[in-house]
């Protein structure tokens, strides 16, 4: 299945101003090929780009004075499966965690796992760990907290908690908080969100986010 996939961006800086976008869907997913991208500034703009410490790769960026319009565009090639699901996938202790998914267990700065870990372990310390608990954490957050309200860059999933709202990014750390303070590694995930399935006419295509449970 090829997925056109792409986002557009006008910003209006009223000085020199560097930015680093992360627009590029990842290249190492099994099940997902990149088969064609375009990018574009006006004016032009060089861009750099690199892999973070998570494998994402960013474009680096200096926005000039005045107004800029960025757009990036691309075809993906994916196969068109949902992800498996395996109930009998066991949660490792920490001991025996691979290092490399260590940090995911750790506070960050929207997901502060200490502060929620007595409510963690009070609501879901009695399920069964693995498959089952993550599961329990995502039926609880669809039961308790409602899809809208007002995020900010500031909001963190302990506001999340307590306003019981939030939108996708919110309802993501919200997840990865509680799993941390279980000791279950979560990491946040966004993407494209096209529209498969959906009659015309489309609104403009928007990104989503979920998160990975180790």
């Amino acid at each position: 299945m090829l997925l056109r996939v792409g986002c557009a961006f006008e910003y209006r800086a009223d000085a020199p101003s560097p930015a680093v976008l992360f627009v590029d869907p990842r290249q190492d997913i099994p099940g997902q090929t990149l088969r064609r991208m375009t990018w574009e500034s006006d004016p032009p703009t060089p861009a750099e780009t690199y892999l973070d410490a998570f494998g994402n790769r960013c474009r680096r960026v200096l926005l000039p004075a005045g107004v800029s319009r960025l757009r990036y565009d691309a075809i993906v090639e994916v196969d068109g499966q949902p992800d498996a699901v395996e109930p009998n996938a066991r949660q490792q202790l920490v001991e025996e965690l691979p290092h490399e998914v260590l940090p995911f267990t750790l506070a960050s700065r929207y997901c502060w796992p200490d502060v929620l870990s007595s409510m963690a372990w009070t609501t879901f310390g009695e399920t069964p760990p693995g498959w089952a608990r993550v599961q329990a954490v995502c039926d609880w957050i669809n039961a308790n907290i409602t899809y809208g309200g007002a995020s900010t860059p500031l909001t963190t999933a302990v506001d999340v908690y307590e306003a019981r709202s939030g939108v996708c990014r919110d309802f993501a750390h919200l997840g990865i908080t509680l799993c941390r303070a279980m000791s279950i590694p979560a990491r946040y995930v966004f993407g494209y969100m096209p529209d498969i399935g959906v009659p015309p006419p489309h609104p403009p295509m928007d990104f989503h986010a979920w998160f990975e449970a180790y």
